[in-house]
């Protein structure tokens, strides 16, 4: 299991690192509704973490193994196809980036999240997680991974746990922190949030340009 952990930990990061969740838990602890707007949005956050990875572990699960060379060509090419659409998400994100004096412009969405209460920002968590095409790019790349390795199926749970964990850290940390330092926190969110939207664009450009190569020579290291 260890392995398989050490496998899918590049892509759990990547989830984890992903910007624009963790601005939009920023701007809920910063909404008049804080505590029931970030809980809602970081329930649904992990809920879809858990939901696109499992879903993907279950497909994985049924596909041929590996064969008497100890390939897996199937797994093999199904890792290689999601490396390569990261790297085109990669190619037009970083052809989306602001230009130079260009304000980095946020999805209309964000300006909406004063008026949203627990319900609807837990139903925009688990959008973000597991229907937004990046993040379930890699959630897909680790389901693929965790569900073809020869794994029990209470290795696969723990390690779909273990994804799950380190995937939603980036947003559970804030939530956490701020929900219980309070008003003390809100200059360092306003400012973490400001450089989260200036960076957005380069931070996901490297991330999914990294993360794609290494599942492509995953896909290939399966042949």
């Amino acid at each position: 299991m260890n392995d398989v952990v050490g496998e899918v930990l590049p892509l759990a990061m990547g989830v984890a690192i992903s910007p624009l969740p963790v601005i939009a838990a920023i701007l809920m602890l910063l909404s008049p509704r804080a505590r029931a707007t970030s809980l809602g949005f970081l329930a649904g956050w992990l809920s879809g973490i858990i939901v696109a990875a499992g879903t993907f572990v279950l497909a994985a699960s049924v596909l041929p193994g590996q064969d008497s060379t100890g390939s897996a060509p199937v797994a093999g090419t199904i890792k290689i196809a999601l490396g390569a659409l990261m790297l085109v998400l990669a190619a037009r994100q970083w052809r989306s980036r602001p230009v130079p004096g260009e304000d980095a412009r946020l999805p209309k969405w964000m300006s909406a999240i004063d008026a949203m209460n627990a319900v609807r920002a837990a139903g925009l968590g688990f959008l973000l997680a597991a229907v937004n095409p990046k993040n379930l790019l890699m959630a897909a790349g680790a389901g693929v991974t965790i569900g073809s390795a020869d794994l029990s199926a209470g290795g696969s749970v723990m390690t779909v746990v273990i994804f799950t964990l380190l995937a939603g850290c980036s947003v559970a940390l804030p939530v956490v922190v701020a929900l219980g330092a309070g008003q003390a926190v809100e200059g360092p969110l306003a400012r973490l949030r400001a450089g989260l939207v200036v960076h957005n664009a380069a931070v996901m450009t490297v991330v999914l340009a990294v993360i794609g190569v290494a599942l492509v020579g995953q896909g290939i290291g399966s042949w």
